[in-house]
Formats: structure tokens, C-alpha cells, sequence
């Protein structure tokens, strides 16, 4: 049996759970299907996204489960092309429409797009959101430290959540710590880096043999103990019963350490760096 996730309370008071479900690719009916089998296996935290054309799949599968919508905690991000403050009041409506909900309980800016420079306006238009009931939360993905600076100076609101890539390969730890140091809750995407075979490492496949636990495993209970809130995807049964039976063992600070070192300079896996990548 599956123990209860822990939770973490954001800087505005949102409690979150500290694993989620990413859900990008689950579309249509097979997708409402491996939902609803995460919310039955557990799962309380759902990420989505306005360019991951779900949101009306992850909608469906909140309605078909037997588990109360003030019970979930689910995400959805405005996309790049949309940061003008009226399209972006506009798409956060048209995001609560396509998933049939009332509110939304966390809203995140996907990408800063700063040659665009409008990020400002798309983080005026979330916090009014905010002041309007439609979101409980209101936060930034892949933004860098300057540009969450900037959403602070220039409107007095700070993120809660800033969702990243992390994984053994990109640790992230400057930003990290950054976070720490400034009350904002780290999220990592694509935790298990699987397009860079981290599940096929063997200082990781040590370590998982040790404690008798699978790599993935080892990988989000990394996440775990670093503080961040990993929301590895997956549509088996199976692999999201694994991915939550992280809370029954701890890595030690040398295991910790090791997969520390993983890291590299070059360790994005799409070379998407926020600070020149744009998002449609």
C-alpha cells in the first residue's frame, strides 16, 4: 500500500503535494484513461499545459474519478504567444473552458520569452486571475533568477512555484539554492531525463541495488530529499505505483553527493535554455 505523499505549503499558503503527474502526450481517451489510474493510484498533484492540448483530457479524467475536486491539485501554464495581459486573461479563460473547471489551483507563465519581453504583462494578467477566483496559485516555468527579480520588482508578487528542468544530469544547483534563499518552490520537469538513458547509469543502478529499490525510484527520491516537487510522466499502472513508493527509504548525504556529481554544463536535454529559447 501506497503511503500517504507528503506536502508542501508554498509562499502564499498552498499546500501541494511533493510528487506529481506530468501529463504531457495523454490525450484523448487513452490519456484519460492512464489519468484516472494515476488519481486512483495516488497521484493528487496533475501538471498540465495550454501547448499540451490536454487540458480538457485531464478535465474528463477529474470528472471520472471517484476523488473530490477540492482533493486535487491541478496545474496548467499560459504559452509564449500569449503574454499580451488581454490574450493572456483571455487564454486563462479559455484554459478553465477546455478542462471544465471552476479554478484552477495553480497557473504557471511556461516560458519567460525575454527577446519577446512581455512576461511582465503575462504575470499582471495571473495575479489579477488570482484576484478573480480563477487560480489559488500563481507561478513561472523556466524563468532564471533575473526575471523572477524582475515579476517582483516591478508588481510586488513573487512566484510560489518555479517549475525547471532537473534531473541527475542538470542539477540545477545555483537556481536551487537561489529558490531556497528567496521562498520559491522548486518544480523539476522531465525528472528522469530519459531521452539522456540516466536509467542506465551505473552509479545510479548501484545505488538503487543497495537499497533494493528501482533507479527511478533512487532518481525521485533525490528529488525528494533536494526539496524539489518532480512530476515524472508515466501512463502504466505499474511505474506510477513505483514512482510514489519513494517515502519509505532515505539516500545518505555520500549517495546524495554522488548523484550530485552527475551533473554537467551541457546537461539540458533540448538545449533550451531560458534565457534565449522561445516558446510558440
Amino acid at each position: 500500500m501506497i503511503r500517504s505523499i507528503p506536502e508542501i505549503t508554498l509562499n502564499d499558503g498552498l499546500s501541494i503535494p511533493a510528487i506529481g503527474l506530468g501529463t504531457y502526450k495523454m490525450n484523448g481517451n487513452a490519456g484519460v484513461q492512464s489519468i484516472t489510474s494515476a488519481i486512483d493510484n495516488g497521484y493528487r498533484l496533475l501538471d498540465s499545459a495550454y501547448n499540451y492540448e490536454n487540458e480538457g483530457t485531464v478535465g474528463e479524467a477529474v470528472r471520472k474519478t471517484g476523488v473530490q475536486r477540492q482533493d486535487l491539485i491541478i496545474t496548467s501554464k499560459l504559452p509564449g504567444r500569449y503574454h499580451q495581459y488581454d490574450l493572456a486573461v483571455q487564454t486563462i479563460q479559455e484554459s478553465l473552458y477546455r478542462a471544465n473547471l471552476d479554478y484552477y489551483d495553480l497557473y504557471l507563465i511556461h516560458w519567460p520569452n525575454p527577446k519577446q519581453d512581455v512576461y511582465v504583462e503575462a504575470w499582471q494578467a495571473l495575479i489579477d486571475a488570482k484576484r478573480w477566483g480563477l487560480v489559488r496559485s500563481i507561478g513561472t516555468s523556466n524563468f532564471l533568477p533575473e526575471h523572477i527579480e524582475r515579476l517582483e520588482k516591478e508588481t510586488g508578487v513573487k512566484p510560489s512555484v518555479n517549475q525547471i528542468e532537473l534531473h541527475p544530469f542538470f542539477n540545477q544547483e545555483e537556481q536551487r539554492k537561489w529558490h531556497e534563499e528567496n521562498d520559491v518552490q522548486t518544480q523539476s520537469w522531465s525528472p528522469l531525463a530519459r531521452v539522456n538513458n540516466v536509467l542506465d547509469n551505473d552509479i545510479l543502478k548501484a545505488i538503487a541495488s543497495r537499497h533494493n529499490k528501482s533507479v527511478s525510484q533512487v532518481i525521485l527520491r533525490w528529488h525528494y530529499q533536494l526539496g524539489s516537487i518532480a512530476i515524472p510522466r508515466s501512463t502504466s499502472p505499474v511505474r506510477q505505483r513505483e514512482n510514489l513508493a519513494i517515502f519509505d527509504f532515505e539516500l545518505s548525504q555520500e549517495e546524495m553527493n554522488k548523484i550530485g556529481e552527475l551533473s554537467r554544463p551541457d546537461g539540458r536535454m533540448k538545449n533550451q535554455d531560458p534565457a534565449e529559447y522561445e516558446e510558440f
